[in-house]
């Protein structure tokens, strides 16, 4: 696609985003969003995880779901309006708690036995991509699993979905391992293992 941005896609975008739509993506009422999201809670390898982190939980619906199989979870979002929303939709889960900021800068303490990156790795440019990728290497526990899910559909975002998920998967692959994931017509979601080891 012509006209794609080079440069990883800066805060105020989503800023700007959430304040003209409180649900920009349908996630509360789009049926792609719902199978997507009823996807990845059943391609996850584990029933459950001790300590989680998802990057680009948005308005927390997914959040939400995820939240009862996680011992712990770390929902991260560059956008306050989309917290304060996920905050409210999660507030019965006294086990998620909520950072602000944008990766890779921004990147929440501890180490995890799940990352899940949804619809979010395309906004990234590909040296941001690299250095996440980094951050992740140094957070993601010996055996644990990071999932993907990216939309192929036509946009003008630093990377395509495909461009975003191969770029991780090689960028990770000195220390994971591709597990069974699932392709559709509308997106891609990967799980990937930390094979490494400790």
């Amino acid at each position: 696609m012509s006209g794609r941005r080079t440069e990883t896609l800066p805060e105020r975008y989503f800023a700007e985003i959430y304040a003209s739509d409180p649900d920009p993506w349908r996630f509360t009422s789009g049926a792609y969003e719902a199978e997507k999201d009823d996807a990845t809670l059943r391609a996850l390898p584990r029933t459950r995880y001790e300590n989680a982190l998802e990057v680009g939980c948005s308005i927390g619906v997914f959040t939400r779901a995820l939240a009862p199989r996680c011992g712990a979870l770390t929902a991260l979002d560059v956008a306050q309006a989309a917290l304060d929303a996920a905050q409210t939709r999660c507030a019965e889960y006294p086990q998620v708690r909520f950072v602000r900021g944008a990766v890779p800068e921004v990147w929440p303490e501890g180490r995890f036995d799940l990352i899940v990156f949804g619809e979010m790795l395309y906004f990234l440019s590909p040296a941001d991509l690299a250095r996440l990728v980094a951050r992740v290497e140094a957070s993601l526990e010996p055996g644990g699993d990071c999932v993907l899910v990216h939309w192929l559909g036509e946009t003008d975002y630093p990377l395509s979905g495909d461009a975003a998920a191969e770029g991780f998967i090689t960028g990770t692959a000195p220390f994971c391992r591709v597990l069974p994931g699932l392709r559709t017509e509308a997106y891609r979601l990967d799980v990937l293992r930390r094979a490494d080891r400790p």
